[in-house]
C-alpha cells in the first residue's frame, strides 16, 4: 500500500511539473532564463562657443541658426552670452551628436575664414 501511494505521488508531481514548464520529457532540455538589461542614459555634454575678437556677430548667429537650428533672438541671446563672457552655453547633447555639432562648427568657421572654436564640457 505504501509502494502505490509513493508511485501515485510521484506521478503527480512529474504531471504538475510538466504542466507549470519545469521540465520536459525526452533527451533534449530547455531552460528558461529572465535576463534583465538595463539601459543607462548616455552621458550629457555642454557644448560652449568661445569669444575672439575677429569672428563676426552675424556669423555667429549663423552658426547658431544652421547648425543648432536655433531662433534668430536665441541665437542673438546666445551671441551676446559669448560676447560678454568670453562664452556661451549653445545646447547639452549626448556625446556623439556634441562632438558632431562642434566639428560642424569648426569647419563652417574654417571655411569662412574664422577662428570660431568651440568647447565640450561635461554636463
Amino acid at each position: 500500500m505504501v509502494v502505490l501511494c509513493t508511485i501515485h505521488c510521484y506521478n503527480f508531481f512529474i504531471e504538475y511539473c510538466l504542466k507549470a514548464g519545469k521540465v520536459t520529457m525526452g533527451t533534449q532540455s530547455t531552460y528558461k532564463e529572465e535576463t534583465r538589461v538595463e539601459i543607462k542614459k548616455p552621458r550629457m555634454y555642454r557644448i560652449l562657443l568661445l569669444n575672439d575678437h575677429y569672428t563676426t556677430m552675424d556669423f555667429v548667429v549663423n552658426v547658431l541658426v544652421i547648425i543648432f537650428h536655433k531662433t534668430a533672438a536665441e541665437a542673438t541671446r546666445i551671441m551676446l552670452d559669448v560676447h560678454e563672457k568670453g562664452r556661451g552655453i549653445v545646447g547639452v547633447y549626448p556625446y556623439d551628436i556634441a562632438l558632431t555639432k562642434t566639428m560642424q562648427v569648426e569647419e563652417m568657421a574654417r571655411e569662412n575664414e574664422f577662428p570660431l572654436k568651440t568647447d565640450l564640457e561635461e554636463a
